[in-house]
C-alpha cells in the first residue's frame, strides 16, 4: 500500500467518525491535521491525545479519550499495514 492510498484510507475512516454529529464534511481541516500527525506518531495513546487536541481546539468541545483511542487504533492499523506492505 502506497502512502497516498494509506492517506485515503485514513481520511475515509476519519470522515466516518463524527464525534460532534456535525456531518461528514465538517472536519476537513481536522482530518488533514490528524493524517499529518499519523505519519509522525506510532503509539495509540499519543495519537489519541493529538486527535482530541485537534478536534477540541476547533470545536471547543470535549471528547472522551476512549473515543479518540478507538479511532487511533483504526488509523494505526492502516499505517502499520502500509508499512508492512511497503517494506
Amino acid at each position: 500500500m502506497q502512502t497516498v492510498e494509506m492517506n485515503k484510507k485514513a481520511v475515509h475512516l476519519l470522515e466516518e467518525w463524527d464525534p460532534f454529529l456535525a456531518g461528514p464534511d465538517a472536519y476537513q481541516l481536522e482530518i488533514a491535521d490528524v493524517v499529518a500527525d499519523l505519519h509522525l506518531l506510532d503509539h495509540p495513546t499519543d495519537l489519541a491525545k493529538r486527535i482530541r487536541e485537534i478536534y477540541e481546539h476547533s470545536y471547543a468541545m470535549w471528547i472522551p479519550l476512549e473515543e479518540c483511542m478507538q479511532i487511533s487504533y483504526k488509523l494505526l492499523a492502516v499505517k502499520f499495514e502500509a508499512k508492512c506492505i511497503i517494506s
